[in-house]
């Protein structure tokens, strides 16, 4: 089994610096020791990013220089078997749907997983996750994008990060689990998959305006921030879909934005969702107007595929009509 590790940064490969954590450790080191005496020590190779990234500096280039990394590794006679991507946590669910979208063809096990603490710190989590995560790629049991993190596995379009603290720092809100690491590891579903992408295009930088409603937002204030127009917009309501209807102006802001070709993408605030913008009169006509609701997509889920459907080349129309098609699982049903 041969299995390559592309180190990105992240907590997982921290030192401490004057100015606070940042990339540095001897990470191809560390993995070594880490792996000495195991039957993974001998099929897994590293590249590390240059430079390495700290996850909140991520951005759809980022993306595509895992992508590019992976397939590089496949076409120079490598041939891995499995790739484990060591990731930053702030940032790990946005790429974990990327990467889901853009390697629909690849036909490999891809899990990203990273660390809470540093590995030289007291308590790390690093060792438990990265060879977790070695074992999940290295399993058979899946070809696809997967997180690995706390003795769990996650499907790679549906995970959230939901602490910054603990170390089950992430969960799949809307869908179980895949498996449970044990003795013997506990496999409990299997990724949904869907309608795959051929040959996709690499991406790129996209203006992708995401909004959070809150009580009291004003038309002026929602005008302001999608002024001037972005390629498209993902507004975080209330509930099932819901927005502040009754104040002055603010649904006419989001009507004029649809009929400026702009898609406008209905998310939900709550951990656990699914988006119907046209359940309560309160997102009713937001709905009519053409904003399309995310159903149970996670936040990072429907932000990365907006932006894998804009680096396609598609425009208003059809990003908004592609948002309810399954792409790489990333939607129930």
């Amino acid at each position: 089994m041969r299995l390559r590790v592309v180190y990105t940064g992240g907590t997982v490969g921290m030192i401490e610096t004057p100015r606070g954590l940042a990339p540095g450790a001897d990470l191809r080191g560390w993995l070594a020791e880490v792996l000495a005496g195991t039957d993974l020590a001998d099929g897994t190779g590293v590249t590390s990013l240059d430079p390495l990234v700290d996850s909140s500096n991520t951005t759809p280039l980022f993306w595509q220089r895992i992508v590019d990394v992976v397939h590089d590794a496949r076409e120079e006679g490598e041939r891995p078997d499995g790739f484990v991507v060591l990731h930053g946590t702030d940032t790990m669910a946005y790429t974990s749907a990327a990467l889901s979208y853009a390697l629909t063809e690849l036909g490999l096990p891809v899990v990203l997983t990273g660390s809470q603490r540093p590995l030289g710190a007291p308590g790390s989590d690093a060792a438990p996750n990265v060879i977790g995560a070695l074992r999940a790629a290295s399993a058979g049991r899946f070809s696809s994008v997967a997180v690995f993190f706390a003795h769990t596995l996650l499907d790679g379009p549906r995970v959230t990060k939901i602490s910054s603290w603990d170390l089950r720092a992430f969960d799949s809100p809307n869908v179980p689990a895949l498996a449970h690491e044990g003795s013997p590891w506990q496999w409990t579903g299997r990724p949904a998959g869907g309608e795959g992408w051929t040959n996709p295009r690499p991406y790129r930088r996209c203006d992708v305006a995401v909004v959070s409603v809150a009580p009291g937002i004003t038309a002026e204030r929602l005008a302001a921030m999608l002024t001037p127009l972005p390629e498209a917009v993902v507004i975080r309501a209330f509930g099932i879909g819901n927005i502040p209807s009754e104040e002055p102006g603010v649904l006419e802001v989001l009507r004029s934005t649809v009929r400026a070709g702009v898609p406008v993408l209905i998310a939900s605030q709550c951990y656990q969702s699914d988006v119907a913008p046209g359940r309560y009169a309160a997102g009713y006509e937001l709905a009519a107007a053409g904003a399309v609701g995310v159903r149970d997509m996670t936040l990072e889920a429907a932000y990365a595929k907006v932006c894998f459907l804009l680096s396609q080349g598609l425009g208003g129309p059809d990003v908004a009509a592609w948002i309810g098609r399954n792409i790489a699982g990333e939607l129930t049903g």
